[in-house]
């Protein structure tokens, strides 16, 4: 009897347990029930669910302040099948709104496979405000609106490279959107997390980056070539001012980009650089005592090994006497094949690694290479000599760069970098760029000693001089590796470095053309370019010239306020602005109701809608710059 109290008594407690859970359930149930009601399109309730990101991701800017990449709301419309009272009656009336054809929209409802189906995504403020408009009033059951954050990219393919493109994820998907995902868009258990991303001005100057995209688009066309390599750097601080890998992806239109557009040739392409290598090797040299400015040897256009077994290193044509300086200026292959072997192997070795080469530059972006220097332990009689001229030895353009800041700091090798500064949502600075030191391979008096022996007007490279400014340039013309052990005999990289002011280096100029048609030697293919280029950031930047008049000024400039400029509901004048003082026109509710397209570089001549036209929903705002 006891036995069967203590059984009823438990049977008894099963029951208030199943009942407990049966009543959590049903409370849950009616919750949900409840919740998602509220999110039912009817006439009384309001149609848009919002799913916001957690984090509203940070914008990017050149270190002007000019927007580069920055967050706009756009929207998803879906259905849920089972809800939808009548299909044809929401493609009718949606159709006309969101741009797809009743077809289409029927189409998705037969073709999805669950009961949940997206209708249309990413629609803009005015698609979504007519769709809006449209469930109210065709009392439409079953479709919701979502608010998604979407990254807008206003300059197109400029800086595209660098820039990189976010995925419908929220996540980075290549360049400094990747790389500097998480202080963009911080996990939300970052320390100081506020919801806002952080801001990053990159090292990059717009007006810079515009000159040397489209100088190596002009090149691209001329030489046909493959790919281009662009980059100029303040010497001092090692800031990259501009930054081209061309072909380069147009953000807005990123996944439609061919793989050849979506290559950074810039840090991730890996490749012999040929006789602009010279500048490193002789440098070293010199540095380790092997060598001195009377060091001379006489080149016959042939250089043989003391083993005949090993293929002899040639010139283009015999050079006569030579100092270090001559083959610098006349690019002797021989010569610094002939000064190299003075050199021990591992002490070589080991000097052009304080140049950088070998390691990563540490720059701001997604998969840098390393490049690739085989240890002296690797090395055959050839190596060494054929290094010495820029073969056997795998850099990449920023690799270069960075070693010829050395030359311009007294021997100092300065890290170089991206980013300039980076700030919070209220424009609090967190981080601000400042030089460094990595290293000094070379003494002050050798780094000058070289400018010298690089003076444009005295060697091969005379194309890229100029008259009024002195120019510190080595050109290069390299065969590609084809097979395990031989080189094409038709395709060639040519390039070419400048330091100037010559005589006090500000900015490091280097391009080099991939596969060029025609015609293959930096001297002829890339020096005029880096000639033309320099004079235009000469220009830029305000660098004296010869026989130019030198003002003294106290170098404060009494700056007149910018005016603001309103977007109401009519067009305002916006001719002669910049688009640094356009900025109000990207934010997030003025761009998501017009269509703002920006051609060319400079300030405004031409705008269309013309002053005073009102303004629309949907309407496209041109604006031209020159």
């Amino acid at each position: 009897m006891q036995i069967k109290k203590q059984a009823d008594k438990r049977e008894t407690g099963r029951k208030y347990r199943y009942f407990f859970v049966f009543f959590v359930v049903a409370i849950l149930i009616l919750a949900l029930l409840f919740q998602f009601g509220t999110f039912m399109l009817t006439g009384e309730t309001s149609p848009l669910r919002i799913s916001k990101p957690t984090t509203v991701r940070g914008s990017i800017y050149d270190q002007n302040g000019s927007l580069l990449a920055l967050q706009t709301k756009l929207y998803n419309l879906s259905a849920n099948k089972t809800l939808v009272n009548d299909p044809l009656l929401c493609a009718k009336v949606l159709s006309p709104v969101i741009g797809l054809t009743e077809d289409e929209i029927l189409k998705k409802f037969d073709l999805a496979q669950a009961n949940f189906l997206y209708i249309k995504k990413k629609m803009t403020e005015s698609e979504k405000a007519k769709v809006v408009e449209i469930i109210r009033e065709e009392n439409l059951k079953g479709l919701m609106l979502e608010e998604i954050l979407n990254r807008t990219y206003p300059e197109n393919t400029l800086a595209s490279t660098v820039i990189g493109f976010l995925g419908d994820d929220g996540y980075g998907l290549a360049g400094i959107e990747y790389s500097a995902q998480n202080i963009l868009s911080p996990p939300e258990n970052t320390e100081g997390y506020t919801g806002r991303g952080f801001n990053i001005y990159l090292t990059l100057d717009n007006p810079i980056q515009y000159i040397l995209h489209k100088k190596a688009e002009a090149a691209m066309k001329t030489w046909q070539a493959e790919g281009i390599i662009f980059l100029a750097a303040n010497a001092k601080t090692g800031e990259i001012l501009g930054y081209v890998s061309e072909p380069s992806p147009d953000l807005n239109n990123y996944t439609k980009s061919t793989p050849d557009k979506l290559i950074d040739r810039t840090s991730n392409y890996t490749y012999e650089p040929g006789s602009v290598f010279k500048i490193f090797t002789a440098a070293s040299l010199l540095e380790l005592g092997f060598i001195n400015e009377n060091t001379s040897y006489y080149c016959n256009g042939t250089y043989n090994f003391k083993n005949s077994a090993v293929a002899p290193i040639t010139c283009l044509a015999p050079h006569g006497n030579v100092t270090i300086e001559g083959v610098i200026q006349n690019s002797c292959n021989c010569g610094i094949a002939h000064f190299s072997e003075s050199c021990p192997n591992s002490a070589f070795y080991n000097k052009l690694r304080e140049f950088g080469f070998g390691t990563k530059t540490g720059i701001e972006l997604p998969g840098e290479s390393a490049g690739i220097f085989a240890t002296p332990d690797k090395w055959t009689l050839r190596t060494k000599p054929t290094v010495a001229f820029g073969h056997a030895i795998g850099v990449t353009a920023l690799q270069l760069v960075e070693a010829a800041t050395v030359f311009a700091n007294g021997g100092e090798r300065r890290g170089i970098s991206l980013i300039s500064k980076i700030t919070d949502a209220d424009g609090k600075i967190l981080y601000l760029h400042e030089p460094r030191t990595l290293s000094k391979p070379v003494s002050a008096k050798i780094a000058s000693d070289m400018l010298r022996y690089m003076a444009a007007e005295k060697g091969i490279g005379r194309k890229a001089g100029l008259k009024d400014v002195p120019m510190a340039v080595k050109t290069g013309t390299a065969q590609i590796p084809e097979g395990k052990l031989g080189y094409s005999k038709t395709d060639f990289i040519a390039s070419c470095i400048a330091l100037f002011p010559a005589n006090a280096p500000q900015i490091i100029v280097y391009m080099a053309v991939v596969k060029p048609k025609g015609m293959i030697y930096g001297s002829q293919v890339v020096a005029p370019v880096i000639g033309e280029t320099a004079s235009e950031i000469i220009d830029r930047y305000g660098m004296t010239r010869e026989g130019t008049i030198n003002i003294q000024h106290s170098g404060r400039i009494a700056a007149k306020p910018e005016e603001s400029i309103t977007v109401g509901k009519t067009m305002p004048n916006v001719i002669g602005k910049s688009k640094k003082e356009l900025q109000i026109l990207f934010n997030s509710d003025i761009s998501s109701r017009l269509k703002i397209l920006f051609e060319g570089e400079g300030y405004v001549y031409e705008q269309t809608p013309k002053e005073g036209t009102a303004l629309t929903d949907g309407m496209t705002v041109i604006l031209k710059f020159r």
